[in-house]
Parts: structure tokens; C-alpha cells; sequence
């Protein structure tokens, strides 16, 4: 008897244990560091729709950022804005920002926290971001900025004067500029009217996100909490569980309260993909995988059966193509790019001494610059590594043209002109018709002389005529 109730009681405490298992929730931590572009968005949606998979009750997306692309920083905005999972940014530990795409994540999750010490936004799209700072990129005037009483009298003072010089001086726009002008207030439009909705999503504060991204101002994080640009400040993922509890968000249009009591956190590892991805898409990679694919692949076009270049090309090339297709480039950068390789392989196998070189080294180098269509520090090729190849590239177009001059001033070792000057032995004679044969390198030819030879008699080619040689003595 004393068995069974010990049994039964060891019973009950498992189902306990189990039961308090089982009501303990999850909260995934998912970190983004440094730039944000397509590894990132990859890696961060796929851990979101796997958090809603596996129930979890909250995630946390751990921010620590520059910024990054905007197609990239657009994915994870449309995998947080719809997911059924409520989603706190934290821009933490202390010394960590939200630059740039880092500040629209943060606008646009359920949940909005900060640690102290940490910063957010300069939102302003940087391939563009060129103006003076705290000025309106988009003003062509000074109508806009803000004057104070002497500042207007000074104005009217001289207001006379400048008119005078700006009927003398100013020039009417060019096409050109008219054109930058209106490309630039199209994306700062686009991205100031993308943040405004985003602040307006969650109730936040949306005249200061559109100076975020006009004026790229940037703020802390006590100011952000005073401008209602975050809702609160917590120095540790536990203060972002216990200041989150009980607060209501809006998750896909409906008001949802928060309810967490037995947490536990899932820390999310980058996976190998994510690893993958980040080695791929990094502009220096693609680079070089392109050029090994262009270079192994013509190889094998002109050194048929050898298989390794083909083969090795081919992987690389794919490779490379991949990666191009996930990162900002030029298309007319990758032609130059391409075009500059095909016309230095031109000069090895049809030499035109010089032009074709000189025209393939300098496309290779400008589409080499030109390659990557934008501004971000974390998406550019380096310098020296365009310089590495381009110095290898010439250096080889160099030595393939000294080979080609010097082979040029050697005298010609096969075919038939290079009997001329070799000695020959009279063979048979017939000096009334003026009518040889003659034995020279190793054959028998007919020969022709207007001079008189006996058979055994050493003579001199002098020329050649068709299948004729002449001689002399």
C-alpha cells in the first residue's frame, strides 16, 4: 500500500513539473547587429515566422545598428507588421543606436524601448543625403528655415541688392539638375511619408520622424521618451518584459494585451545560412567571385578540355550573379565591368598593339567603381582591392604585349621562306634549260640560277618562287 501512494505521489509531482513546463513562455531574442541587408532580412523573418510556429509569446529584436538597405530594412518591417506576435525593439545594451533602416524598425514594432546611452535616428536615405546639416534637403530656398527679428531686417535691407545680383547671375536649372532635384525629393518624400505612417501605426510621434528623415536629426534615449518617440527606457531585456506586461498593442489592426508571467528567454543564434549570406552578399566577395567566374570561364572557352577553370568559373560565376542580384549595383557598371575584361582578352588573341588594352583596363577600373549603386560604407567595394585587380589586369595585358613585340622581331623559324640563305647541295644538272635539283634541309627541291653548277657544287638560296628555289653559288 505504502508503494502505490509513494508511486501515486511521485506521479503527481511529474504532472506538476509538466504542467509548470508547459505554461512557461517564451520570449526569442533575436539580434541585429551591425548593417542590415539581405542576410539580415533573411535571417530575421525566417526567426519570426519560426517564432510563431513554435507559439512564442514574444520576441525581442535586439538592435544595434548603422543601418543598412532599404529594401532589406522594408522585408523585416513587413514580417513585424504582420506578425500575430507581439515584437519589442530594444536598442541596447548601452552604447548601441538605430541609425538610419535601425530607426523605422524601431518605429514600427508593437513595442519601442531603449536602454540608456543608446541613440536613434539620421533617417535620411544617405545616397541622397548630401545637404547641409540640419537644413531641409528638399528646400531650394530659404523661405522654409526660420528667421528671427533681425535676421528679417537684414533681410529686407539687403533684400534689393540680391535681387539685382540674381537677375545678373542665376542661370536657369539644367535638365541635369532639374532632374537630380526631382530623383532626390521623390525618395525623401517617399521615406519621410514611410516613417510618418510607421510612427503613426503605434501612436508615436510623427513630426519627429519626418525631421528624422529630413533634417537627419538624431536624439537619446531619455529625449526619445519625452518626444513620444519610444515607450519606455529598460537596461535590460528583463525591465523590456516587466515594463511590456500588461500594456496593449495593436497586432494586425486588433488591441491585444500583453500578458507575460513565466518567461523564458530563447537566445537565436545566426544559423549557417545566415553566415553563408553575410559572406556572399559582402561587395568585396561578389567581386571577386565574378571576376574568378569571367576569368575561368574564358579560359575554358579558349583552352578547351582542360575542365578545372570551366568548372571552377561556372560555380564562381553562378555564385557571383546570386549575390548581385540581392545587393544595390549598376547595371552599367557590371557592362563596363565585363566589356573591360572581354577587350583585354581581345588584345591577347588579335593584337592591336595598345588600343585595345589600354580601352579594356580603363572600362575594367570606372565599372569597378561605378559597381555598387550606393553610398552606405558597409555596401562599397574597397579601393584596394579595385586597384589590386586592375594593376594584375594590366600587368598581364603589359607582359602579353612585350611577348607579342619580341616575337615580332624574331626571324621566322618555319615554312618555307626559311630555306632562304641556307646552303644546298646540287643534285642533278641540267645547265642548258638552267634546271636543278638541290638537297637542303633534309629534302629535295627544284631549283632555278642563271649561273652554271656541277653536281656536288655548294650553293646559296637566295629565293623563293612558288615551288622553285633560286640559287647562286
Amino acid at each position: 500500500m505504502k508503494t502505490i501512494i509513494r508511486f501515486l505521489f511521485m506521479c503527481a509531482m511529474l504532472l506538476g513539473f509538466s504542467a509548470v513546463a508547459q505554461t512557461q513562455q517564451e520570449v526569442w531574442v533575436i539580434g541585429i547587429k551591425d548593417g542590415i541587408g539581405p542576410a539580415t532580412s533573411d535571417y530575421v523573418t525566417r526567426e519570426i515566422s519560426e517564432a510563431q510556429n513554435n507559439n512564442a509569446a514574444m520576441i525581442i529584436l535586439q538592435v544595434d545598428t548603422p543601418g543598412g538597405l532599404d529594401t532589406s530594412m522594408r522585408q523585416i518591417i513587413q514580417a513585424i507588421t504582420v506578425s500575430p506576435v507581439p515584437i519589442a525593439t530594444w536598442v541596447g545594451p548601452a552604447g548601441s543606436r538605430a541609425a538610419s533602416a535601425g530607426t523605422y524598425i524601431l518605429l514600427a514594432s508593437h513595442i519601442a524601448t531603449m536602454a540608456d546611452g543608446t541613440n536613434l535616428g539620421a533617417a535620411t536615405p544617405v545616397s541622397i543625403g548630401g545637404g547641409k546639416a540640419g537644413s531641409n534637403p528638399l528646400s531650394g530656398s530659404d523661405e522654409d528655415k526660420p528667421t528671427n527679428t533681425s535676421d528679417n531686417l537684414q533681410n529686407k535691407q539687403s533684400n534689393s541688392e540680391e535681387k539685382q545680383n540674381s537677375a545678373e547671375n542665376d542661370k536657369e536649372p539644367t535638365a541635369e539638375t532639374n532632374s537630380s532635384s526631382a530623383m532626390e525629393s521623390k525618395v525623401i518624400n517617399d521615406a519621410a511619408a514611410y516613417i510618418e505612417s510607421l510612427a503613426k501605426l503605434h501612436n508615436r510621434n510623427p513630426e519627429w520622424a519626418i525631421k528624422a528623415v529630413r533634417e537627419a536629426a538624431s536624439i537619446d534615449a531619455q529625449t526619445a521618451l519625452k518626444e513620444n518617440v519610444i515607450d519606455f527606457i529598460a537596461q535590460n531585456r528583463e525591465q523590456v518584459i516587466e515594463k511590456a506586461n500588461g500594456r496593449m498593442v495593436k497586432l494586425n489592426g486588433v488591441e491585444t494585451p500583453i500578458e507575460l508571467t513565466n518567461v523564458s528567454f530563447i537566445e537565436r543564434e545566426q544559423d549557417w545560412r545566415f553566415k553563408l549570406l553575410s559572406v556572399l552578399t559582402n561587395p568585396n566577395v561578389a567581386y571577386i567571385l565574378m571576376l574568378i567566374g569571367m576569368y575561368g570561364l574564358l579560359l575554358e572557352f579558349y583552352s578547351p578540355g582542360v575542365g578545372l577553370p570551366g568548372v571552377l568559373g561556372g560555380i564562381c560565376f553562378v555564385l557571383a550573379m546570386y549575390s548581385l542580384q540581392m545587393l544595390p549595383i549598376s547595371y552599367a557598371g557590371l557592362a563596363l565591368i565585363i566589356l573591360g575584361v572581354m577587350l583585354m582578352v581581345a588584345e591577347a588573341f588579335s593584337p592591336s598593339f595598345g588600343i585595345l588594352g589600354l580601352g579594356g583596363i580603363a572600362s575594367f577600373a570606372l565599372g569597378s567603381v561605378m559597381l555598387m549603386d550606393t553610398d552606405l560604407p558597409g555596401y562599397q567595394i574597397a579601393a584596394p582591392l579595385i586597384i589590386g585587380f586592375t594593376v594584375v589586369s594590366a600587368l598581364f595585358f603589359f607582359v602579353i604585349i612585350a611577348m607579342l613585340v619580341k616575337s615580332r622581331k624574331r626571324p621566322v623559324t618555319t615554312g618555307i621562306n626559311t630555306l632562304i640563305g641556307q646552303q644546298a647541295t646540287v643534285m642533278y644538272v641540267d645547265n642548258e634549260a638552267g634546271k636543278y635539283h638541290v638537297f637542303v634541309a633534309g629534302e629535295m627541291w627544284q631549283a632555278t640560277s642563271t649561273g652554271v653548277f656541277h653536281k656536288g657544287d655548294k650553293v646559296i638560296v637566295t629565293g623563293v618562287r612558288g615551288l622553285w628555289l633560286e640559287i647562286d653559288p
